[in-house]
C-alpha cells in the first residue's frame, strides 16, 4: 500500500493562503505521483489563549474548502469539535478528523462515523496505542467507511511531548491506516508563554522514524512562512521544504 500524505496550513487564514498551498500540493502530487489530502481547520477550538486566532468558522470555512476541492481536485480533511458539525462537514470533506483531546468523546465519534466518510482519530497525548482500539470500535459500529488512527506524541512532563513509535504497529491491529503526525509531534504544548511552541527541525526525522515503524501515511502542517502563521507556526514546515521531506519517504 503506497503511503498517503495529509498536508496544509493549520488554520484557514485567508483564501490566498489556501490557493498558494493547494497549488504547491498539486505540483508535488504530479511530480511524486502520490495521494495528497488537503488539510486546514475552519475553527481551532482548543487554542491556548482566548485571544488566539481561531479561523473563519464552520459555514465560511467549509465554502472555502469546497472551493479548493473544486479548483484543484484535492481530497479534503478537516477536524470537527462538536457532534453537531459532523453532518455539514461530511458533505464537503472526504476524511473527518477527530482531535486528540476529543478522541474518547462517544457522541463526536458516532456522529462522524454516521456520515459514512473516513474517520481519522488522533491518539490523545494521554492514551497508549492499545487504548485506541475502543475509539475504532465505536466508529466501526456507527458505520464509518474506514477508520484511521494518527500518532502525535505523548505528554512527557510539562510543555513537552515524546513519541513512542511502537504505537504505530500496535494501532495497526485495529485501524485501516496508521498516520504519523510529524509536525504536531514536535510541539511544546503551552510552551510559548500563552501559545504552543515547537521545533520544526525534528520533523523530517520524525517522518523517517515513522517510516521505519511501518506508517501508512504522514501528516504535515505547512505554510509559506510559518513564523508569520496565525496558529502552530513553530512546528510547521516551510512549504518550500515539503517536497524534499515527502520524497525521502518514498
Amino acid at each position: 500500500m503506497s503511503p498517503i500524505f495529509l498536508a496544509g496550513p493549520c488554520v484557514i487564514e485567508n483564501a490566498e493562503l489556501l490557493d498558494i498551498v493547494a497549488q504547491r500540493l498539486v505540483e508535488i502530487r504530479e511530480k511524486l505521483q502520490v495521494e495528497i489530502y488537503f488539510k486546514a481547520s475552519f475553527d481551532k477550538a482548543n487554542r491556548t489563549s482566548l485571544s488566539s486566532f481561531r479561523g473563519p468558522g464552520l459555514e465560511k470555512g467549509l465554502q472555502m474548502l469546497a472551493d479548493i476541492k473544486s479548483r484543484y481536485q484535492l481530497p479534503l480533511t478537516t477536524d470537527i469539535h462538536e457532534s453537531t458539525q459532523a453532518e455539514a462537514v461530511g458533505q464537503v470533506v472526504d476524511v473527518l478528523q477527530i482531535p486528540a483531546f476529543l478522541c474518547r468523546q462517544t457522541d463526536l465519534l458516532v456522529a462522524a462515523a454516521k456520515t459514512g466518510k473516513v474517520v481519522n482519530v488522533k491518539k490523545a497525548q494521554f492514551l497508549s496505542g492499545e487504548d485506541m482500539r475502543y475509539p475504532v470500535e465505536k466508529c466501526r459500529e456507527a458505520g464509518a467507511a474506514e477508520v484511521w488512527l494518527t500518532e502525535r506524541g505523548s505528554t512527557f512532563g510539562y510543555n513537552n511531548l515524546v513519541v513512542d513509535f511502537r504505537n504505530l504497529p500496535i494501532m495497526k491491529q485495529w485501524a485501516d491506516r496508521v498516520i504519523m503526525d510529524c509536525t504536531h509531534a514536535v510541539q511544546r504544548p503551552g510552551g510559548g508563554g500563552g501559545t504552543t511552541g515547537g521545533d520544526r527541525r525534528f520533523v523530517p526525522a520524525m517522518a523517517l522514524a515513522a517510516k521505519a515503524f511501518g506508517a501508512d501515511g504522514y501528516f504535515f502542517e505547512t505554510h509559506p512562512n510559518p513564523d508569520e502563521a496565525l496558529s502552530d507556526g513553530p512546528n510547521m514546515l516551510f512549504l518550500k521544504d515539503l517536497e524534499g521531506v515527502m520524497a525521502s519517504l518514498l
